[in-house]
């Protein structure tokens, strides 16, 4: 009687599998036909984020996609340009700057590099920037 048992725990534990295993597979091919779908619709490529006020601060951006079969081609979404970056480089860049370089006597002017540390969702930016500015007061040397 236990040995009757036992088999027919094993057989029901097996058709459970079976249909565990077909349902998995089911749901796949349901993914894959939903992912096939979506393939037909280009990539979403996005402009620069523009304030709402000023040149800083919440705004909107434009996504456009391309694709014959695509439900929705163009979609506007908020955004947020932060009002301590330096603009000059690109309000969605963010560099992360050395110490000022000595003045340059023949110019006047003096040197620094940013590195890239963060751009904003799909901002285009430099890897590296230069920042100069003038010296300002040159230390004159005091004759004895």
């Amino acid at each position: 009687r236990m040995n009757g048992q036992k088999q027919w725990t094993r057989v029901a534990v097996m058709a459970l599998l079976v249909l565990a295993v077909m349902a998995a597979e089911g749901g796949k091919t349901e993914k894959q036909g939903k992912k096939e779908r979506k393939s037909d619709c280009g990539e979403w490529q996005w402009s620069v984020c523009v304030a709402n006020e000023g040149d800083c601060g919440l705004g909107t951006r434009e996504g456009t996609r391309s694709g014959v079969d695509c439900k929705q081609t163009i979609k506007t979404q908020r955004c947020k340009i932060p009002c301590n970056w330096k603009k000059r480089f690109g309000g969605e860049c963010k560099y992360d700057f050395q110490a000022w370089g000595e003045c340059d006597l023949a110019t006047g002017k003096k040197n620094r590099t940013g590195v890239l540390k963060r751009a904003l969702m799909d901002a285009t930016c430099a890897t590296t920037v230069t920042a100069t500015k003038p010296c300002g007061k040159v230390p004159k040397t005091k004759l004895q």
